[in-house]
């Protein structure tokens, strides 16, 4: 067994024990990561972001005021990391179930690096899977976790903007940036 084939298998047997997600070596080579450990030192890593749509307006979610960052702000649908071993487009759907109790078809739009400092002194480093899904929201019936979410609404993108105008400082960091990078996002 080589040396880079024995560090594999130490990662991913050490990947089983714990919160894994995959983070991305200068050569883009994936390995697990801690999910708080990416966070507390800004190591790039995977991540999803889900974006529902009804006609023009998006599902967003004010985060529970107990997640481990960014509690209480409000930001796109879903936003969440596959963990170590799993597709990003199955970590999608799966996040998607697990915050909203959503599960409706997803289309994957673009792929985006982004940094931003959070709170509580932790660094989102994202390589961002985007994803869109489409849904009549008279039609669609959510029960979102508690312990995730706090609220959801609709709002259009002029509204959102205008929002953020009035005072960013309620919405997430990454939303603010994806608001400001939205032709980038391939929705």
């Amino acid at each position: 067994m080589s040396v880079a084939e024995a560090q594999t298998l130490v990662r991913t047997r050490a990947a089983e024990t714990a919160s894994f997600i995959p983070g991305i070596d200068a050569d883009g080579t994936l390995y697990p990561i801690e999910k708080m450990q990416a966070h507390r030192s800004g190591a790039l890593h995977l991540a999803v972001s889900v974006f529902v749509m009804s006609g023009d307006a998006l599902l967003l979610q004010q985060r529970a005021t107990g997640k481990y960052h960014s509690g209480g702000l409000w930001a796109n649908t879903c936003c969440s990391h596959p963990s170590w071993g799993e597709a990003v487009t199955a970590g999608a759907r799966r996040r998607l179930r697990e915050e909203m109790g959503l599960s409706t078809p997803l289309r994957a739009c673009n792929i985006i690096d982004y940094a931003a400092d959070v709170t509580d002194g932790l660094r989102e480093h994202e390589r961002v899977h985007v994803f869109r899904g489409d849904v009549v929201s008279t039609n669609v019936t959510l029960s979102p976790d508690p312990a995730e979410v706090s609220a959801v609404c609709w709002m259009t993108r002029p509204e959102i903007t205008r929002a953020i105008a009035r005072d960013a400082s309620v919405f997430a960091p990454w939303f603010r940036i994806y608001v400001s990078r939205w032709d980038e996002l391939g929705l």
